[in-house]
């Protein structure tokens, strides 16, 4: 099946990155989750996103290529010295006559096709904008405190104004969480295939070392990153228990 038609003639496809040696979960991309690795969760759940033509798997791994190759997913081997996903698309991509490239987590087997199509919709109709990501409403305190949820505040026209591990904006009259539009960035990217080579090249910013946020490499250039709000329930899986939780929900 052809995917949609994208204005222009554009080609648009998704990456997996796809690391073996995670810190706190090594080889979670083929843990087993109801009967399948958890990547395969998520390449199929990527396949059905309309404006796609294709969806590969950029691992590290001997493990995981065998692994994707047995279910069926095209993949290929990167180099193990990427510190990054976004790297690894880049190596992945470079030869590829691709318009946009949208970077799909591994450790998210819940991910929505729909919002993979709507942050490949908002590349085609603005040839304004290299980067897009997608961001979604913060609803306990639980979630606003926690490090790992990574919060964003953005600007009236839906543009990334910042990222933080930390609460942003800061609720100086303690006015609480439903006054104050609190959201957190979910780890999918759509990028020009250009813009995302030369982002892979760019030297990281103090503001990138410090929070661990890729993305802060483009803002503290002056590259826009326009979001998209998705009510998307999904979780990252980071340990164990994470895992766990996800086939409760998948149940």
């Amino acid at each position: 099946m052809r995917p949609d038609q994208l204005s222009g003639n554009m080609r648009a496809i998704g990456v997996i990155p796809a690391r073996w040696a995670a810190t706190r979960f090594a080889g979670k991309v083929l843990a087993p989750l109801k009967g399948k690795p958890m990547i395969q969760h998520v390449w199929q759940r990527a396949k059905q996103a309309r404006h796609l033509e294709e969806v590969m798997i950029a691992c590290d791994d001997q493990r995981i290529l065998q692994a994707a190759q047995e279910f069926g997913a095209k993949a290929v081997l990167t180099a193990p010295t990427h510190t990054c996903g976004t790297d690894r698309i880049a190596e992945a991509v470079t030869g590829l006559k691709v318009d946009i490239v949208v970077n799909i987590q591994g450790d998210e087997p819940l991910i929505y096709h729909d919002t993979i199509d709507d942050l490949v919709q908002l590349l085609a109709k603005d040839p304004s904008l290299a980067m897009a990501t997608a961001i979604k409403a913060i609803k306990t305190q639980t979630e606003l405190e926690d490090p790992n949820v990574v919060k964003v505040i953005t600007d009236n026209q839906q543009y990334a104004l910042y990222f933080s591990r930390s609460v942003i904006p800061y609720d100086r009259d303690r006015v609480g969480i439903k006054k104050i539009p609190y959201h957190r960035h979910l780890g999918i990217y759509a990028y020009r295939k250009d813009f995302l080579i030369h982002f892979s090249k760019m030297k990281k910013s103090w503001l990138e070392q410090a929070e661990q946020l890729e993305q802060l490499r483009a803002l503290t250039t002056g590259v826009k990153i326009k979001t998209v709000v998705t009510t998307m329930e999904t979780i990252g899986v980071d340990t164990p228990e994470d895992l766990a939780r996800v086939e409760q929900l998948i149940k």
